[in-house]
């Protein structure tokens, strides 16, 4: 039994989930809450919606269904995390791209790597970032602010509107939580679902660890003989910040590790490929056509990032706004200038 802060206890159910394509049931899995956050043609999806809109497994649906308040939420959530993973990736080999085909994305998920971790960190974490944030904003009665938080503590005291973390977190996990992989399941398909349950709590609890104490003064001529203060979410950028570190440091899990892995780092089971050849069976887009830096010695270096191939350049036209003057009365006036520059792109 599992039950939700301040709330009536709900039953569990034990079903085939598709949840980020991680499924120990793979006909089961034909769509991902992940794709709400591609930004193709075929995938843009209404935050008001419903639940049935989307693209959920039967259990993530039903999980929805008892919470529809949430499902812009859920929407917001993918959105937000597909776009950070793409931020910190920008300038790498691997991008994050969830690319034109759905089944890409897919591949990519369940290939075990240190990208497929970020991935389910990332995701966890958006989650419970969207979902606080819509409960912080006080329009409904089930979540809102964090009360826990009370009474005085040495020169000021808790009050303001506590970012609610703890409702998002009990939320991202029970719309996450993974089916028991069957008995008759390979090694690597145990490992896969250890893998996504301890990278997907890692980005759960990565929200939690960037939150800050922000803090308002109270007292005549600004004195601050009291003082109010309130926990909050850091942006989305920092914990995406913070995730990219964690990243970087990931552990690789070995078949039997002496102890568990600390919760707040990222493992994986797969070594990564190199990223520089497309590779669709293996959901690898490549590098080619890629815009890079000629004068960077850094992944977004044309060297490091056109894998040794090369680079085109072209020369692109630039017409910009500029040496406006504001005219009386009442309009402002602009010249048109025009600029050039070299554009590498990876052969």
């Amino acid at each position: 039994m599992e039950s939700t802060p301040n709330t009536v206890p709900v039953p569990a159910r034990r079903v085939c989930t598709l949840t980020v394509l991680l499924c120990v049931c793979p006909l089961c899995c034909q769509a991902s809450w992940m794709l709400l956050g591609a930004d193709g043609p075929d995938h843009r999806w209404s935050r008001d919606g419903g639940c049935r809109s989307l693209p959920l497994s039967a259990r993530q649906r039903e999980v929805c269904r008892k919470r529809s308040f949430l499902a812009p939420s859920i929407v917001d959530a993918a959105r937000l995390a597909l776009g950070e993973c793409q931020n910190q990736f920008r300038h790498e080999r691997w991008n994050c791209s969830a690319g034109p085909d759905p089944a890409l994305f897919g591949q990519q998920l369940t290939s075990g790597t240190k990208e497929t971790a970020f991935v389910y960190a990332v995701m966890a974490a958006g989650l419970v970032h969207a979902v606080t944030r819509f409960c912080s904003r006080g329009n409904v009665s089930e979540c809102g602010c964090d009360a826990r938080l009370q009474g005085p503590a040495e020169a000021w005291h808790w009050g303001g509107c506590s970012d609610h973390v703890q409702y998002g977190t009990w939320f991202s996990r029970r719309f996450l939580a993974h089916a028991a992989v069957n008995a008759s399941a390979g090694t690597r398909a145990h490992a896969l679902l250890r893998m996504s349950q301890h990278n997907s709590e890692a980005g759960r609890q990565a929200v939690a660890t960037t939150m800050s104490t922000d803090c308002r003064c109270h007292g005549v001529s600004g004195s601050c003989a009291v003082k109010t203060c309130w926990r909050t979410m850091a942006p989305f950028g920092r914990v995406g910040a913070y995730l990219k570190e964690r990243y970087e440091g990931g552990v690789r899990l070995k078949r039997k590790e002496p102890r568990a892995p600390d919760k707040h780092r990222l493992v994986f089971i797969s070594k990564s490929p190199n990223y520089c050849l497309e590779d669709r069976r293996g959901g690898v887009l490549g590098t080619r056509g890629r815009r890079c830096n000629r004068t960077s010695g850094g992944p977004d270096g044309c060297k490091l990032l056109c894998c040794g191939r090369g680079y085109d350049t072209r020369v692109e036209r630039h017409v910009r706004r500029c040496a406006c003057k504001f005219v009386w009365c009442c309009y402002v006036r602009c010249r048109r200038c025009e600029s050039m520059s070299d554009a590498h792109a990876c052969k």
